[in-house]
């Protein structure tokens, strides 16, 4: 296993620091809370507060575009905008959002609420981001941040299935309060005076291939969103226990791990474009096989491979952003792009669903996404190599 990136900190980098590091992390898994848990929370907005299959997917995109929304306007202000000042602005947005949706269970009213609950984890969310791909090895910090979101991930999945609905707005709030008394540790700007954090050629504006690789997370999230919003809805559908199912989703998400270990190793070993081409097309396989046939089996290998390749992919894509732009612009939109490819995602589901598509129809969603990104990245890999080989 590598060193984590704090150890073996550039003293000059500012965001190389053990202090802010490890406050971004724990930030990118408080913003992403609900992304992580969306199976759970779903299947909480179905059976506590009666919403239909269509209506939660709505409510989840909702969610989401708000994490766009967030995430674009954080991206444009970040270089110009106190850092500290964002991210109290994002977690006061993201706690009155989830402590109005305690008294207002109505869906109109909790369609709008978790769109302003979105837009305040977008901002925190973002920052946090950015402030991770500022670091001198973004790659490795991502590693480390994904390792840490697969642990919270499975916390959560065990824990929202025991908790009211209330409860669940509760746990959010509680997890941005936290953080509050640390924020102070976080560089106000992107290059403080005192600390050059990059040489004056690395702070122009985000390549062409940063955005190219911001519409790919785009692309790929589509994958991410509609399927992991619907797995639990899916295999309620097929006739498969949903206790049992349920445990599954939560247990496979233990193959995250695997997924961050291996690419620690392939960083150290391999090329930054093979291996994303090769687990993409595996996770068109692994998506795609539930439009075909739904069976038990069939179920367990789609998630347990959909978990090892998600994070495996993350690595690549978020590190690969952020070594292309060293601004942070770029780097802090990759929660809007994620939050984009998962508001497409849901509701494009909740359309296929309300024409009598079935499930069978997300998944061939979710393969296409999934073969689209593959297209983008292979198209990359094939104009870079003449370089490469020079």
């Amino acid at each position: 296993m590598t060193t984590p990136p704090f150890s073996i900190a550039n003293t000059d980098n500012p965001f190389d620091r053990r202090g802010p590091f490890l406050l971004s992390l724990v930030m990118t898994l408080v913003g992403y809370s609900v992304l992580v848990a969306l199976p759970a929370i779903n299947g909480a907005w179905v059976d506590q507060l009666g919403f239909s299959e269509v209506e939660v997917n709505r409510v989840a995109s909702a969610d989401l575009l708000g994490l766009f929304l967030g995430a674009v306007m954080t991206s444009i202000l970040i270089r110009r905008v106190n850092r500290q000042l964002l991210i109290y602005l994002g977690i006061f947005l993201a706690v009155l959002a989830n402590a109005l949706c305690t008294q207002y269970v109505d869906y109109d009213t909790t369609l709008l609420l978790r769109l302003l609950a979105g837009l305040g984890a977008g901002i925190y969310t973002a920052v946090a981001v950015a402030c991770l791909g500022a670091h001198s090895k973004p790659r490795e910090a991502f590693n480390w941040m994904l390792l840490a979101f697969a642990i919270s991930q499975f916390i959560e999945l065990q824990l929202i299935p025991l908790l009211s609905m209330n409860g669940i707005y509760v746990f959010f709030i509680a997890t941005y309060v936290v953080t509050l008394p640390f924020i102070h540790i976080i560089p106000k700007e992107s290059r403080p005076a005192e600390a050059p954090l990059i040489d004056a050629a690395e702070t122009k504006r985000p390549s062409v291939r940063a955005w190219i690789g911001i519409a790919a997370i785009v692309i790929a999230y589509i994958n991410i969103g509609a399927y992991w919003s619907n797995i639990e809805l899916a295999a309620e559908s097929a006739g498969l226990d949903g206790d049992w199912s349920a445990q599954v989703i939560a247990w496979s998400v233990l193959m995250s791990f695997l997924g961050c270990f291996g690419a620690m190793v392939v960083l150290k070993k391999f090329d930054y474009d093979r291996p994303l081409l090769i687990t993409l097309a595996i996770m068109v396989f692994a998506v795609g096989l539930l439009a075909i046939d739904f069976t038990a089996a069939l179920f367990v290998f789609s998630v347990a491979t959909f978990n090892f390749l998600w994070i495996f992919i993350d690595v690549y894509q978020m590190g690969g952003v952020s070594v292309a732009d060293r601004s942070g612009s770029a780097a802090a939109f990759i929660p809007g792009a994620q939050g984009l490819g998962q508001t497409i995602g849901p509701f494009s589901a909740s359309i296929m669903l309300e024409l009598g598509w079935g499930f069978d129809g997300v998944f061939v969603l979710c393969a296409l996404s999934a073969l689209l990104a593959l297209l983008v990245y292979g198209v990359i890999y094939i104009r870079s190599r003449p370089q490469t080989n020079q």
